[in-house]
């Protein structure tokens, strides 16, 4: 990395000394002040009428005396604390507004706790409060705000990191409002001692371009706006999958339950996503369709559509892009779909005179993570720096981390995007290897250069492996058809195009599948280009550095 980026009192990464500071402003996650009105909670036990006020009239009054109130995006009601850190807090459940509101209430009034009717009653006119105004964004754990990306440290005061084209800074109080789980755990504050990224390389059993691979996958796992793949460790009992992948997700979102086993459904896993910013599923052994397909949805941005809690006829939808991992050592055939969403790193095994206990690399993985974080850091800054001015000749399925791994190349020399470019195709082969229907199609077009044809008639000319049907090979033409298109993507990246976009010339106008031989050509380097995706992330030298801590 250039010498424009040395350290700054140890915890500031400035990477232009002569531009102006600009301390983070306000973003519109943060609640507006305005929508509260504060009322005292006081001790008067009696209205203008004589009365005393109910305890759900005084619980109330200490909430709106001390919160302001807000709904999410996805419906939910929150409370924010109008004097502590910007952490939407739940009306309900866990660790949320009602408790701190009951233990409020009896600290306030000696000797009077609050019934809990009073206290659904006090929740019922505190999510109409909430209700008000317009729905604000809550981020989980990352965010993006004016000044680039705010990292949520996860702790009990709400510091979190805010990173910009400029460099990265720990503030006190977020600028962006987040919420909290019970998934997730504290981050330790970044800090640069100029090797964090040697250390992490340590710790892993994987050589220089695998490693470049994982970490430009760990930078781009900040950017909340764009798909990131699903980082997949592949390889044989003994080559430290599992823990690798600990480590891993513990860098980016920490949490006490850092790898999951596989969901058993839909709702199981909708729930593990929406408390999580980074999830790791461990030991895989088979994809099945319904898992295939939510790990695509949940790569690129998923809605679930749920009942509301303590309702019998309303709804809420779950919007979420993630951060996915998974270890396998062979998940067996995968979906084209997926497979384009890969990114597979194949781990070696590890000899017994090099293995460690797990003791004794989670001691070293604490000592090294806050080193690690700021290392990490410093390069997210970086890339955002340059990322404005990358564009790809060609594009891949997954363009957005394309583009970050050419930043990253650029700025650190490396050749992170052909590894990447490289490994995809091999992905891609391996599952149409895995899919004897697929298998049989690329043979066909092998034979005869370019093939042409109704779906049934290429269900007739397929002949079945060993005269009979595997299973999942199409039992009628319309599942031809959509088998043909699910496996558009892997016959691409072996050079076989699909077209079903003509007609048959008869009277009957059937649809006709084409299939033909290409060049499957990589995409180029990347080349300097105004990119609309990143308007306002300004190149080095406008205006964009970050204080310095002091």
């Amino acid at each position: 990395m250039s010498a424009s980026m040395n350290a700054v009192n140890g915890h500031v990464r400035t990477l232009d000394p002569h531009a102006p500071a600009q301390p983070p402003t306000a973003d519109p996650h943060t609640p507006h002040r305005s929508r509260t009105v504060p009322r005292s909670a006081g001790v008067s036990t009696a209205d203008g009428d004589g009365k005393k006020p109910s305890a759900a009239a005084r619980l109330v009054s200490l909430a709106r005396d001390g919160y302001t109130f807000v709904t999410s995006t996805d419906g939910r009601p929150y409370a924010v604390a109008l004097d502590g850190p910007n952490i939407a807090l739940p009306l309900r459940g866990r660790a949320g507004l009602r408790q701190r509101l009951a233990r409020q209430y009896a600290d306030t009034y000696e000797g009077d706790v609050a019934s809990q009717s009073a206290l659904a009653d006090a929740m019922t006119v505190l999510e109409g409060i909430a209700e008000s105004d317009d729905p604000v964004p809550v981020d989980l754990r990352v965010g993006g705000g004016p000044d680039g990306i705010v990292v949520d440290l996860g702790t009990a005061d709400g510091r979190a990191v805010t990173v910009s084209a400029g460099g990265w800074h720990t503030v006190e109080r977020s600028p962006i409002l987040f919420r909290r789980s019970g998934a997730m755990a504290p981050m330790p504050p970044p800090v640069l001692d100029g090797d964090g990224l040697a250390k992490l390389h340590a710790l892993l059993n994987m050589d220089a371009p695998t490693f470049h691979q994982l970490v430009g996958w760990l930078v781009a796992a900040w950017i909340p706006h764009i798909p990131h793949p699903v980082l997949t460790f592949k390889g044989e009992q003994g080559t430290g999958k599992s823990k690798t992948a600990q480590m891993v997700v513990n860098l980016i979102d920490p949490s006490p339950a850092s790898k999951r086993s596989q969901p058993r459904d839909i709702k199981a896993w909708s729930a593990q996503a929406f408390n999580s910013w980074a999830l790791c599923l461990d030991n895989i052994s088979t994809i099945p369709p319904w898992l295939s397909d939510t790990l695509c949805k949940a790569v690129t941005g998923d809605g679930i559509v749920d009942r509301a809690l303590y309702t019998d006829d309303d709804v809420v939808v779950l919007s979420f892009r993630r951060v996915l991992a998974m270890t396998t050592i062979d998940a067996g055939a995968l979906a084209g779909d997926l497979a384009e969403r890969l990114l597979m790193l194949d781990l070696q095994l590890i000899e017994e005179d090099r293995r460690r206990t797990e003791e004794e690399l989670d001691a070293v993985f604490e000592a090294v993570r806050p080193a690690v974080l700021g290392a990490l850091f410093d390069l997210l800054a970086a890339v955002l720096a340059v990322l404005p001015g990358i564009r790809l000749e060609s594009m891949p399925r997954m363009a957005d981390f394309a583009r970050v791994l050419a930043a990253v190349d650029q700025v650190q020399e490396w050749h992170t995007l052909d590894s990447y470019l490289a490994t995809s195709a091999n992905v891609a082969g391996d599952a149409l290897e895995g899919d004897p229907f697929g298998t049989a199609v690329a043979n066909l077009v092998e034979e005869c250069g370019t093939w042409s044809g109704t779906a049934a008639q290429l269900l007739e000319q397929l002949p079945a492996p060993g005269g009979f049907r595997p299973p999942g090979w199409p039992k009628d033409a319309t599942r031809a058809s959509g088998r043909i298109k699910r496996l558009a993507p892997l016959l691409r990246s072996i050079g076989v195009a699909v077209d079903d976009t003509q007609r048959s010339q008869d009277r009957h106008r059937h649809r006709l599948l084409v299939l033909s031989r290409i060049d499957p050509a990589a995409p180029a380097a990347s080349a300097p280009s105004p990119d609309p995706l990143w308007p306002d992330v300004a190149p080095l030298g406008q205006g964009r550095t970050i204080p310095e801590q002091h």
